[in-house]
């Protein structure tokens, strides 16, 4: 029980941190694209980031079996980050109804799960490193310690 707990929290924290990366961005670019800053914009990219961040730890940690996140390669921490993007970037499609606009009905959903694939393989990508520094830092703070 208490390894459970602990994977999920561990989740829960990807999750958090790349919420953290993705609001601002998310903000950044709808003040782009639409001209305002509105809600959505906001909620929207802070959702996302918050599940494929919790996604790609959950998937990558299933996957790699007892392998930490440190010790990954690159291109396996991004092909799970890619995974959980096209997971989080297809979730609104599948639950929600397009109305009829200006645009092709197949647009959106292609901006959308190619671009929160990209986004999710490139975050992961972000991630080892950070989680590898992090790990060394820690090993030479408990070494001096000693």
């Amino acid at each position: 029980m208490q390894k459970w707990m602990t994977c999920i929290g561990r989740a829960l924290l990807m999750g958090l941190a790349w919420a953290a990366v993705w609001a601002p961005l998310g903000m950044i670019a709808g003040r782009l694209i639409a001209g305002e800053l509105e809600p959505e914009h906001v909620g929207g990219s802070l959702y996302a980031g918050f599940l494929c961040g919790s996604i790609f730890s959950a998937v990558g940690g299933i996957a790699s079996g007892r392998r930490r996140l440190d010790e990954l390669s690159f291109s396996r921490a991004a092909a799970w980050g890619a995974v959980s993007g096209l997971l989080v970037g297809v979730l609104p499609f599948v639950l929600g109804d397009q109305t009829a606009s200006e645009r092709p009905l197949w647009v959106l959903p292609v901006v959308v799960i190619s671009s929160m694939t990209a986004l999710g393989a490139f975050s992961a990508s972000v991630s080892l490193p950070v989680a590898r520094w992090l790990r060394k830092h820690n090993s030479e703070a408990s070494a001096s310690s000693l």
